[in-house]
């Protein structure tokens, strides 16, 4: 077996036991070992398969990717995954669909925030970061790793609402008739206002420092700090 066809594998194994154990799965496998050994199951499946991904991953040459974007469109990727980490931080304030320890909400609030953005933060960062890093570099190993986390994200956001209907049924339908799934259609259509989506402090301070750390490590080409240094240097 070639290392690419290992890392296809592993991806297919990464998202196919990911997208399987939390949706169509979960509810019998939950019966059948408990909340707490499902959970235990889970994260050894995708310790396994992930470790795997990684592993083929880097057994793979990064050299002659298909297509390398021009000079122009790196920052503007750049400014993208920004927007991507305010998505991810801000998901972790306030999100309705986290667990709720004392019993399922009755009515969710108004959506602010990344919400108001999208009712999926955390899985339209993960979209994003894959259409950035295929659109960047379009070798075989960062194609076959994108295309899997992307699949993962889209279909783990439809699953999510999926599930979430059945659980909390029309507290959730009414969650999506004031949200979008799509960034910035609740905004563009009228359903939210612009200025509840001013994602706070925290998101955006986060955000903007995981930005530097990791623009000025994986590319210091667009990295205010890597270009700080060059300059120095």
């Amino acid at each position: 077996m070639t290392a690419l066809a290992s890392l296809v594998l592993a991806t297919i194994a990464f998202v196919g036991t990911h997208v399987l154990m939390s949706h169509p799965l979960r509810v019998r496998l939950v019966q059948n070992f408990s909340e707490r050994g499902f959970t235990l199951l889970y994260s050894l499946v995708a310790f396994v398969t992930l470790g795997w991904m990684i592993l083929a991953w880097r057994s793979i040459n990064n050299s002659a990717p298909l297509w390398v974007a021009p000079l122009w469109w790196w920052p503007v990727a750049s400014g993208i995954m920004l927007l991507a980490l305010i998505l991810l931080v801000g998901s972790f304030i306030k999100n309705p669909a986290f667990p709720h320890p004392g019993g399922a909400p009755k009515t969710i609030p108004p959506p602010t925030g990344v919400f108001a953005i999208t009712r999926h933060p955390m899985n339209w960062s993960f979209i994003l970061w894959a259409l950035v890093h295929i659109s960047v570099w379009g070798s075989p190993r960062n194609l076959t790793v994108a295309a899997g986390i992307f699949v993962l994200a889209l279909f783990g956001s439809l699953g999510q609402d999926s599930k979430k209907r059945n659980v909390l049924g029309e507290t959730w339908r009414d969650w999506e008739a004031r949200t979008s799934f799509l960034p910035f259609g609740a905004l563009l259509s009228g359903k939210t206002r612009w200025r509840a989506a001013l994602p706070g402090w925290i998101p955006l301070i986060a955000a903007l420092a995981l930005w530097l750390a990791i623009t000025w490590w994986h590319a210091p080409m667009v990295s205010p700090l890597g270009m700080i240094g060059h300059g120095i240097g």
